[in-house]
């Protein structure tokens, strides 16, 4: 349709943010992308000031795992207490969640944080790194899975402005 993007290959929706928020779409959300056949995910918003094993918990909680979906997402956007106090409270909710799902967590965040918290820890983690106004020199870097590069994208169907990726994966 003329005016919007609309090659679809993989989706993730907002499922769950810190201890308790759920997000109202969620359920709904998965249902139509299941229909539609699209690939999909679910990604937990993590608030570095609460405790990691009730998020993850609280995740795993209302994401129930199925053999179709992609692997979970950790969103991390915001600064923690400090830098170390941060990569150990995620190293936690990764832990957590690949215990009990059997499924490798990717973790999301932007191209600055990559750069000045994350380039040199997990190490056995693959990323999802948004940059908007350049592309990341790092995309090369076999870690680095997705790019997001535009949070302006239109779909028929939905009135909000959505997120826009690429992927090296072929889904």
């Amino acid at each position: 349709k003329s005016g919007f993007d609309t090659l679809i290959h993989f989706v993730y929706c907002k499922a769950t943010e810190g201890n308790t928020h759920l997000d109202t779409k969620w359920f709904r959300n998965r249902e139509i992308l299941n229909n539609m056949g699209i690939p999909n995910g679910a990604y937990h918003f993590f608030i570095p000031t609460d405790p990691p094993r009730p998020q993850a918990a609280h995740f795993l909680n209302i994401w129930k795992k199925r053999d179709i979906d992609l692997p979970p997402v950790l969103d991390v956007e915001t600064e923690g207490f400090s830098d170390q106090d941060l990569i150990a409270k995620m190293q936690i909710w990764l832990t957590e969640v690949e215990n009990k799902s059997g499924m490798r967590p990717v973790i999301y965040t932007s191209l600055h944080f990559y750069e000045t918290k994350f380039q040199n820890a997990f190490p056995d983690y693959k990323f999802w790194i948004a940059a908007y106004s350049r592309k990341p020199l790092c995309i090369d870097d076999e870690r680095i899975i997705h790019w997001q590069y535009s949070e302006t994208g239109k779909l028929p169907g939905v009135n909000e402005k959505v997120d826009l990726n690429v992927s090296k994966i072929n889904y």
